[in-house]
């Protein structure tokens, strides 16, 4: 690359469109079709796997960047992405009735499965349009909105930055998000298996109530590594806990088949959140000096998200009329 339109270009268009065709969306689609019991826990279980992948690769890459520079660092990752591909291709099928099986938690003989067919893009677009006709659908968009406004745009592109506005050396705040990629990896798991026993709204309540306070307490735990790491603990917990959950009540409301695709467009808005905080944090970063208030705004954010998931799945008609029937 010569040029910054080269950089958008391939790293924010074509690595951006591979990024998004393998994020957590495929995880929730493969666990829709093989599992029907504990489906929350193997979405936790793919969730976490990307914690697991920062914590292996993120120190790696900070030293390969250190020594050989970054462009080593990318030669690498390519590589890793090629090796990937033939195991994909030789292990994996596309459903459980490919190799003569019913998804797990499902009694009796394999049963065919009836694929959506049709142009995938138009597909794509009259599930929007039906989904959006949903309020329990703007309600996940939403919260995602803000799910991602609060982890990938502001945590995972502003950490760094932060810390080394507080004096922190950059290595210190890359070895701070392997730290929370460990707890990541313990609070999405736990997460997938309560959702398989909890209300999922109570559980998106908690979890961005939980990730609101602690935003909101990290711009003053840069004061003292204890207070850091208090918010290293609480936040990693809960990093991407937000994830089964979600799934489980896009399943639960629009169906097996649909909830593939319904889930891409709830994560779109994820992203769409996370690239919004990630622009405007900078800016406020630039124009204030400080990410005091990015990092209390988006608290707050994430308290009327909390908000905002306990009224999924509410009738409010059946509501109104059961209490005129009073």
């Amino acid at each position: 690359m010569r040029e910054s339109w080269q950089l958008v270009l391939l790293w924010g268009v074509v690595v951006g469109m591979g990024a998004g065709a393998i994020a957590n969306v495929l995880g929730a689609v493969v666990a829709a079709r093989w599992f029907t019991a504990r489906r929350g826990l193997v979405v936790g279980l793919l969730t976490g796997a990307a914690a697991a992948g920062q914590l292996i690769f993120l120190p790696s890459f900070t030293a390969i960047t250190e020594h050989f520079g970054w462009r080593t660092t990318v030669l690498v990752i390519a590589a890793v992405a090629l090796v990937i591909i033939p195991l994909v291709a030789l292990m994996m099928r596309e459903r459980p009735q490919d190799v003569g099986l019913a998804p797990y938690g499902e009694t009796g003989p394999a049963k065919p499965a009836a694929p959506l067919a049709g142009n995938p893009i138009l597909l794509s677009l009259r599930t929007l349009r039906d989904a959006a006709r949903r309020r329990d659908f703007w309600l996940l968009a939403g919260s995602f909105f803000c799910c991602g406004a609060s982890t990938n745009g502001l945590i995972g592109t502003h950490l760094i930055p932060a810390c080394i506005d507080n004096g922190i050396p950059p290595e210190t705040g890359a070895w701070l998000l392997v730290s929370m990629a460990v707890l990541n990896m313990l609070g999405t798991t736990g997460s997938g298996w309560l959702s398989d026993r909890v209300d999922n709204r109570i559980l998106l309540a908690v979890y961005y109530s939980l990730r609101g306070l602690s935003l909101i307490y990290l711009p003053f735990s840069f004061v003292s590594f204890y207070g850091l790491g208090l918010f290293a603990v609480f936040y990693g917990l809960d990093w991407i806990a937000t994830v089964p959950p979600t799934v489980r009540l896009i399943q639960t409301s629009f169906g097996r088949e649909r909830s593939g695709i319904v889930y891409g467009w709830v994560f779109a808005a994820h992203q769409v959140g996370a690239s919004s905080a990630a622009y405007f944090a900078g800016l406020m970063r630039a124009d204030l000096g400080s990410y005091l208030q990015a990092f209390i705004l988006s608290g707050l954010i994430c308290l009327s998200a909390a908000v905002m998931v306990m009224f999924i799945g509410v009738d409010w008609r059946k509501r109104r009329t059961a209490v005129a029937t009073a």
